[in-house]
């Protein structure tokens, strides 16, 4: 390992040659308060940063055991150091200069949601901030002397206070770490609830614009507060007992008129799948772990799904058991969406008509009248929504405002009033009574059934060009793979860039799983084990800061994006 002295005459050696020089300071060097490693110096200013990384010891970072005990108190407070890290890399004494992207010292963004992140790593109280570097110069030729300042008295300051303990804010750390633990308490307490989902009362679940996930501050904020009727109370290890809305299992509507929150609640229960961070207003809003949003995806590809229990005797006698195409239509998009969820283990559809295919959802008498069953191959989700939870233990949420044909098949009706929910069940099962539907059930005996799908690995390539591997992506909703373009846009439950490089990056790994025997099922699981135990650093052959946690549900719903994709059915 070198100095920092050896560095800082590095710097001095290469000042104004050319940008290229700048690979002379690749290595490790010993700070005496930290080690600095610069992994990767880019070869160009106008290309992606340099890859950098400061490692402080236990007992220089000086956090004690308790903040770090167990895997969920150690997610949380490495999101705990890159949120601070970020912060004072804003508070930078120096500005950003010279060509191209100089200057810049760059960390991952976070967004509501405590995840899993690479940007810190902890291992034994040892503390690991990954960031990138852009190294400055005045057209290509080097300019050590800004370079030296980043390296020498910015990066120094913002070490200090974003990764040393008896800098930081000892109580909203806590807090951090305690909230995190309750809302997972909490999820982990829904079964024996007899629930699959809660919200706290006062919770606040509108957020302040569609592009910004931070709670409404502005106008009437109104909190949650939930019907007497289903009003649970569970204890949390920090937060003591508290009382909410508990949604049973089974089939649950949210009925209102527009614009009192139906899709705010729905929403709310998306993101209930994740932790929040202290201020949200959805910090004690969970929901089972399994809990998928469905929604129709037209011109979609999809790959020999077994569509039937939904889809069947399509014209030209179209096998809807193993159905492929490569621009499905709304109705099959959302039939092959469920079918998929299924196969990766979902345990709650959450729906909203809104982004549903009106005729996968509903089919009313008059229709039957005019279009008989024989001649019509899609048997509606009301004919299926009961075999999905009494066949399979499926349960299903469903936002609701243009059927009351639901009314038959729901077990919990909730109305939204000016964003605040009543118990309607009882009224809606008087109103099917006392106006009994006069359409026909076209659902047949069972839901049917979900057969494995076995993915042929030289089918998933990352291959372009004459490079073997190539993965990036592209905000939230899309991953380069390959030569590939995959749309992630209707995989609603992503929530930050870092998830969707991630799941990029776990396609490749997922590769090596893929042997012909697996199921697509049993392959996402596999990799997602692996992540549990080994942490994200097994998706890539080097230490990246720029990865965050994923589901199973969310890599296989990538996979099944992939146009490329081939797949055998299991016997």
């Amino acid at each position: 390992m070198r100095s920092r002295l050896d560095l800082e005459n590095i710097l001095h050696r290469i000042d104004g040659r050319g940008y290229r020089a700048y690979r002379d300071i690749e290595g490790e060097y010993d700070f005496e308060d930290y080690r600095l490693l610069v992994d990767h110096a880019q070869p160009d200013p106008f290309a992606s940063p340099s890859r950098v990384r400061v490692v402080l010891s236990s007992s220089r970072a000086g956090f004690p055991e308790a903040t770090y005990a167990d895997s969920l108190r150690r997610i949380a407070l490495r999101d705990y150091l890159t949120r601070r890290f970020r912060e004072a890399i804003g508070r930078r004494s120096s500005s950003p200069g010279g060509t191209g992207k100089g200057g810049e010292i760059t960390m991952d963004r976070c967004g509501q949601e405590i995840l899993e992140r690479s940007a810190v790593v902890m291992v034994r109280g040892e503390v690991e901030a990954r960031f990138r570097m852009g190294l400055p110069a005045f057209g290509r030729r080097i300019a050590a002397r800004t370079a030296h300042s980043m390296f020498f008295a910015d990066l120094p300051r913002i070490v200090r206070a974003a990764l040393v303990y008896s800098n930081l804010d000892e109580m909203a750390l806590e807090r951090h770490l305690n909230t995190a633990e309750d809302a997972e308490a909490l999820r982990g307490r829904l079964r024996d609830m007899g629930r699959i989902a809660f919200l706290a009362d006062g919770a606040v679940l509108p957020r302040a614009s569609g592009v910004d996930p931070r709670p409404l501050g502005k106008g009437p904020v109104v909190e949650l507060r939930s019907p007497e009727s289903l009003r649970v109370s569970v204890d949390l290890p920090h937060g003591g007992r508290i009382s909410g809305m508990g949604i049973p299992p089974g089939v649950t509507l949210i009925v209102g008129g527009g614009y009192h929150g139906k899709s705010t609640l729905l929403k709310a229960l998306e993101n209930g799948i994740y932790n929040h961070v202290p201020g949200d207003g959805r910090e004690l809003v969970a929901v089972d772990p399994g809990a998928v949003k469905i929604r129709a995806e037209d011109g979609r590809r999809i790959e020999k799904v077994d569509i039937s229990p939904f889809i069947s005797g399509l014209p030209f006698d179209r096998d809807t058991r193993a159905f492929s195409t490569e621009d499905a239509s709304g109705s099959t998009s959302q039939a092959a969406n469920i079918i998929e969820a299924l196969e990766a283990g979902a345990r709650v559809l959450l729906i909203d008509e809104d982004t549903s295919a009106t005729n996968f959802m509903i089919r009313d008498c008059r229709m039957q009248e005019l279009v008989e069953k024989r001649q019509e191959p899609i048997t509606p989700f009301v004919d299926k929504v009961r075999q999905l939870y009494e066949d399979r233990g499926v349960s299903t949420i469903l936002v609701i405002g243009g059927s009351g044909d639901y009314f038959d098949v729901a077990d919990t009706v909730i109305a939204m009033k000016d964003y605040v929910p009543m118990d309607k069940t009882a009224a809606a099962r008087r109103i099917a009574e006392a106006d009994r539907s006069r359409r026909r059930f076209e659902g047949g005996e069972r839901f049917g059934e979900v057969s494995d799908r076995i993915p042929r690995a030289d089918s998933v390539n990352p291959r372009r060009g004459r490079r073997p591997v190539k993965i990036g992506s592209r905000g939230l909703q899309t991953i380069l793979f390959g030569d590939q373009a995959i749309d992630l846009a209707a995989v609603d439950q992503l929530v930050d860039p870092a998830q969707t490089r991630a799941v990029g990056e776990a396609m490749h790994y997922a590769r090596s799983f893929m042997d012909g025997r697996r199921s697509l099922g049993e392959v996402v699981n596999t990799v997602v084990e692996d992540i549990a135990r080994k942490g994200l650093d097994v998706l890539s052959p080097h230490p990246r800061g720029d990865l965050a946690g994923f589901r199973m549900l969310e890599l296989a719903a990538a996979v099944n994006r992939l146009r490329t994709l081939s797949v055998e059915r299991r016997p």
